[in-house]
């Protein structure tokens, strides 16, 4: 399936979304190795359902775990790439990542220009290996597709949090961040998992 813009989904701890989201045309499927965070998936977990999908990115979400320790599980399951959550847990970016990283940051990180020029120039020392921003959309207003463009044309960024499909499609049309970032779930119970939602963005970034 072509999608119009590159999709990443988040949260994968089943074998039911590993292999739809890999099916619908997931670029990418990232898996939460941090065991403090919630929903964190054990290494092994990662390498059994990898060996049910091929064809996408294997992506490992981290909040404040050491570099050498990130770089291990990295080797160990055969990550192409890392989410980093930048947030109150974790004040410093780490050092020596042996892959390029997501680097998740608040709305007004990207929406104030201070602030975003700063961003860059940091993440350019810290990462040299590359990087990309991954944010939100702002839940209290209206899309600024316009405004969305240009931040968009300043640096890598990938957007997360829709709230509707139509958004998705808007994000596709008008804004073509460099990717989107989905939400995986839980199964209802072992093989029976409800898709609708991500069938709905899946759908219309088919049709865009």
């Amino acid at each position: 399936m072509s999608l119009a813009l590159p999709v990443l989904v988040r949260g994968i701890n089943n074998l039911s979304d590993a292999r739809y989201c890999a099916g619908m045309g997931a670029d990418g499927l990232i898996f939460t190795l941090d065991p403090t965070l919630p929903g964190a998936v054990d290494a092994a977990t990662v390498k059994e359902l990898a060996g049910w999908v091929a064809g996408v990115e294997l992506i490992g979400e981290f909040g404040n775990v050491p570099s050498p320790e990130i770089n291990r599980l990295v080797a160990e399951c055969g990550l192409t790439s890392v989410l980093l959550r930048l947030d109150r847990s974790r004040q410093t970016l780490p050092e020596g990542l042996a892959v390029p990283a997501l680097v998740e940051v608040p709305p007004a990180v990207i929406t104030d220009q201070h602030y975003f020029t700063a961003a860059i120039a940091d993440l350019s020392t810290a990462l040299p290996q590359g990087f990309a921003f991954f944010t939100s959309l702002p839940s209290t207003e209206p899309l600024d597709t316009a405004y969305w463009y240009g931040l968009t044309r300043q640096a890598a960024i990938w957007v997360g949090g829709l709230h509707t499909p139509a958004e998705a499609q808007r994000l596709a049309q008008f804004v073509r961040p460099t990717g989107l970032i989905l939400e995986g779930g839980d199964e209802i119970k072992p093989g029976l998992r409800d898709f609708t939602e991500l069938e709905a963005v899946f759908e219309v970034l088919e049709e865009v």
